[in-house]
């Protein structure tokens, strides 16, 4: 059982730790035969991922994906919920954890930017896991430099026509709803981009293509070729994408590090108990100092990531401020933790970490994509470094030494 003391941290409220016994509840006596797929057959992957979503809406624990007005959990999107909620399902499952935050992502556009007829066409239905939501934003030469997009969103009479390709769009194939985003031209890079709200029977939209990755889950590209929407499918102002597709990762990049800090917690457990059980040279693994050294390096680095997570977290549902600075932290270092964290649990468990269908060799192929996705690690050092400076500059700190 992974340590639960955090839960006492002042960064919580008792509805916190009540929604965090549930999601541990479920994934106890739940989740276990909902996940009985081979992952080597990317159907029977799309086929669990839907199941999933279906369950967690039935369990309703989706509910903390959408504000309260449209069946959610609480007043508004509130992103200590959200990473518990990762952390708790991360810890037990990968998929089970990309469930969860594909709906919360490929909502939050909606819950943050939408109309109200918007929102009450949409979050019903993803809170009760009825409906499946996609956040499509990366392009085959526009991942990180999201400003450099391609897609195109021209103006015919009262809607628009929709042109281009997605790439990289979790939930593709399987979504109801994606909230894609094109370059409307309203103004240069950043300043010319909408973002629009669009079924995925829409003709001219095609999400058939799959990406199978190393730790396969529902991944594909999508191709747009006269895809016409109404002019109700605009979400926000026209130009506004940029604003709604970073409102919507500062809302979710958090929740990253909180699906890291899971699976480095489960990789600890496993860790531990391989060290207590692991005979060898007539003394147990538990016994030698590199193991206990290597297990401390790994306690304290989960203990920080946790600290970064939920104070991102906090200050976003407390202080209500934007936390491009406090998220980027949070995710870069939790997501580089645990991957040093798993790789430390392979390390101990020798060859047979590295066998298909150990836990640790699970979590060293789910953990990779996430240094990647909503911000590369280096790209996040970027962010963090520019504001460090920026701060310094603004305290007349920077060229007076």
């Amino acid at each position: 059982m992974a340590d639960r003391s955090y839960l006492g941290w002042p960064f919580f409220d008792d509805g916190h730790r009540a929604l965090a016994h549930d999601y541990e509840a479920w994934c106890a006596q739940t989740l276990p035969a909902l996940l009985e797929h081979d992952e080597n057959d990317l159907d029977a992957v799309y086929a669990c991922v839907a199941r999933l979503v279906r369950e967690l809406g039935r369990a309703g624990l989706l509910r903390a994906c959408v504000p309260a007005a449209y069946g959610g959990a609480r007043e508004a999107v509130d992103v200590r919920s959200l990473a518990l909620a990762r952390e708790t399902l991360g810890r037990a499952s990968g998929l089970a954890d990309f469930a969860f935050a594909m709906q919360g992502l490929g909502s939050a556009p909606v819950s943050l930017f939408g109309t109200q007829a918007q929102k009450r066409a949409l979050l019903p239905g993803v809170a009760a896991g009825t409906t499946i939501a996609a956040f499509a934003l990366s392009e085959p030469d526009a991942g990180s430099d999201v400003a450099s997009m391609s897609a195109t969103a021209v103006r015919e009479g009262d809607g628009w026509r929709l042109d281009g390709v997605k790439t990289w769009i979790s939930n593709a194939g399987i979504a109801e709803s994606y909230v894609i985003f094109a370059r409307s031209g309203e103004a240069p890079g950043a300043k010319g981009i909408s973002a629009f709200i669009v079924p995925a029977n829409t003709p001219g939209l095609d999400a058939s293509e799959r990406i199978p990755v190393i730790a396969p889950h529902p991944l594909g590209t999508l191709r747009l070729t006269n895809c016409r929407v109404p002019g109700s499918a605009l979400l926000g102002e026209p130009g506004q994408g940029f604003r709604v597709a970073m409102g919507t990762l500062d809302l979710f990049r958090t929740t990253v590090g909180a699906a890291a800090l899971g699976f480095a917690r489960r990789a600890l457990d496993e860790a531990l108990q391989r060290a207590k059980s692991r005979k060898m040279f007539g003394r147990t693994l538990s016994d030698f100092q590199l193991t206990q050294v290597a297990l401390g390096d790994m306690t304290t680095r989960i203990d920080a990531s946790a600290l970064l997570v939920y104070r991102s977290a906090w200050t976003r549902d407390v202080l209500g401020t934007r936390v491009t600075r406090e998220a980027s932290m949070a995710k870069m270092f939790a997501t580089e933790s645990a991957q040093h964290v798993i790789d430390a649990a392979v390390q101990l468990f020798g060859g047979l970490g590295v066998v298909r269908g150990m836990t640790v060799e699970r979590l060293y192929r789910e953990i990779r994509a996430l240094r990647i996705y909503e911000g590369a690690s280096e790209v996040l050092q970027l962010i963090i470094g520019a504001d460090a400076l920026r701060a310094a500059a603004d305290a007349g700190g920077v060229g007076n030494a």
